[in-house]
Parts: C-alpha cells; structure tokens; sequence
C-alpha cells in the first residue's frame, strides 16, 4: 500500500484545503465540495513556467549583489553599499549577530530557494523515485522561509525614510534593491507556480518518462 497514490486510485487533492476528492469527470473534475476551490488533476505547464521563474531570479540574482542596495550622501561625498559590503561593515563594527542575520537573510537564503527549487525541478523531469516525503518537505520550507528573504528591502526603505538630515546627509535606494526584490518575487511566484504533487507521480512512473 505504501506505493499507491490519491492518483492512482482515482482522487485529485485540493490545492486550498488539501481534500481529496473524487473528480466529477475526466475533463472537468468539478470544485472542492469543501472549499469550493476548482480542482486539477496537474496545474498546466507547471514546470516550464516554474522553471522560466527559477532561471530570470538566476539572472537577478547576479545584479542584486553587484550593485549598490544604498547611497549616502553627505557633504564630504557619496557612498555606495551592497548587500556583501553592508555584512562587512556590520561585522568590522562588532555587530556580528546582525551581519549573520543579513548574510543568511539576504544571500544564503536566496541561493538555497533557487538550488532547492531547480533539485525539486529536476528530480521531478527525471522521474526520480524516491525521496518523495523529503522532496515535498522541502519544497514546503522553501514556502516558509521565502517571507523572511525581504530583510533587505524593509531595511533599506525604513533607512531611507528616516534619515533624511537634508542637506547634511541624504539616503536613497540603489538599484540593487530593485533586483534583489525581483529575486524575492519571482522565487515566491516560483514555488506557488510548481505543482508539489508532481513530485509524487514517480511512483507510478518508475522508468522516468518526465519530459
């Protein structure tokens, strides 16, 4: 019994509440008698879309690091600050526990997001079986984590809008924070696009046809 699927024994699980339910038909499997959510066998084009989300944070991932978060201005000049010279700053200051924070927040975080949803992405192309509980675990912490990974950006805006000492000092956002915002977005987008229930459909798969 521990092989069968929901699937296999003909019931769609609900995307909102998590009820299996039997479908009305074949092409039109009907609503959630629970929640009233619309049920699909498989979200359409999950992988491609999911993947194309993965790839452009890949991109943005790159720019958010390299250029300037933010930049004082004060009369004996400008400043500009990235991600990697703000944990620098903060630990040369003695604020260790903080830039701890921020490494982990604001780079840890994202690269383990995007390399845990390619593995999921992956290991669901070939047709892995196997593995299928710690896979769907961790495609759920990818979940809870991704909230946290907007550190930066609440920073940067609270930084922003209170030190405003005009024409002493001026504080504005970099173009950094646009990317690394975009990273954010696109990773959350990214993991709510992916069906986690093609995770399981190995089982019944075993010889990896997965395109």
């Amino acid at each position: 019994m521990s092989g069968l699927s929901a699937a296999s024994q003909g019931f769609i699980g609900c995307t909102g509440c998590r009820l299996l339910v039997r479908p009305a038909n074949g092409d039109h499997p009907g609503h959630c008698p629970r929640c009233g959510a619309r049920l699909e066998s498989r979200h359409a084009h999950s992988l491609q879309v999911t993947w194309a989300l993965v790839l452009a944070a890949a991109i943005c991932y790159l720019p958010a690091n390299l250029l300037p978060v933010m930049v004082s201005s004060t009369f004996a000049g400008t400043e500009d600050d990235t991600i990697i010279s703000g944990v620098v700053y903060l630990y040369t200051s003695g604020s260790w526990p903080l830039a701890l924070i921020v490494l982990i927040a604001s780079v840890m975080v994202p690269v383990g997001k995007l390399i845990a949803l390619a593995y999921v992405l992956v290991s669901i192309q070939r047709g892995t079986t196997g593995g299928e509980r710690e896979r769907t675990r961790l495609f759920r912490m990818v979940h809870i984590i991704g909230r946290w990974s907007m550190l930066d950006v609440f920073v940067v805006t609270f930084t922003v809008a209170l030190v405003q000492l005009k024409p002493l000092m001026e504080v504005t956002p970099g173009p950094g924070v646009l990317f690394f915002a975009a990273v954010v977005v696109l990773t959350m987008i990214a993991a709510e696009s992916l069906d986690p229930r093609l995770i399981w459909d190995g089982m019944k798969n075993p010889e990896g046809t997965h395109g």
